[in-house]
């Protein structure tokens, strides 16, 4: 499937369980796409307050992002060549090497990269190797991950690990409407 070219735009998801809410901000540029987003929630019964911000190419690579939290955690870090990762200081982050796309845990907008920088090319699984961030410790770590396109607008993510699967529809932009058991679109 082909997505439409994005319009800048608002979306809001909210936990399945739990207090919080996550606003995000689509900014269509002449190179591509900037995603600008505040989250808050909770996890083991602690708050937190995330803002993120990710700059796409106009294939939906991600070139550079940065992750804050309301208490002055950050992580930044830059794609300089296709699955090469650099921090702030310019060290060559070997361990995140071949990862192309971001999973940001704790929101489900990380989800659309890989399917619209794939779109029309998931008929067959794709086995993608992603670079991972888990809000409580910021650390990036790798996770290996499968996205399969099951319709236009439906999309099977898994876990290799096999810990994990779901069925993700998304909209005419490839934003997830409903992420079963974790967030959906208000």
């Amino acid at each position: 499937m082909g997505f439409r070219p994005l319009p800048s735009r608002d979306v809001r998801w909210a936990p399945v369980e739990g207090e919080g809410l996550e606003h995000l901000h689509l900014s269509a540029t002449p190179s591509g796409v900037v995603a600008r987003s505040a989250v808050i929630g909770e996890r083991g019964g602690i708050a937190y307050g995330i803002f993120y911000e990710i700059h796409l190419d106009a294939g939906w690579r991600v070139e550079r992002f940065e992750i804050s939290t309301a208490r002055g955690q950050r992580l930044a870090l830059t794609q300089e060549a296709t699955g090469r990762w650099t921090d702030e200081s310019g060290a060559h982050r070997t361990a995140l090497d071949g990862c192309i796309d971001i999973d940001l845990a704790g929101t489900p907008f990380t989800n659309t990269l890989p399917i619209r920088r794939l779109a029309g090319r998931l008929s067959q699984p794709a086995d993608l190797r992603m670079l991972y961030v888990r809000f409580d410790t910021f650390e990036p770590l790798v996770d290996e991950q499968r996205y399969t396109e099951l319709s236009p607008t439906l999309f099977r993510y898994e876990a290799m690990d096999r810990s994990f699967s779901v069925e993700l529809p998304v909209d005419e932009d490839g934003l997830v409407i409903d992420y079963p058991t974790l967030f959906k679109r208000v």
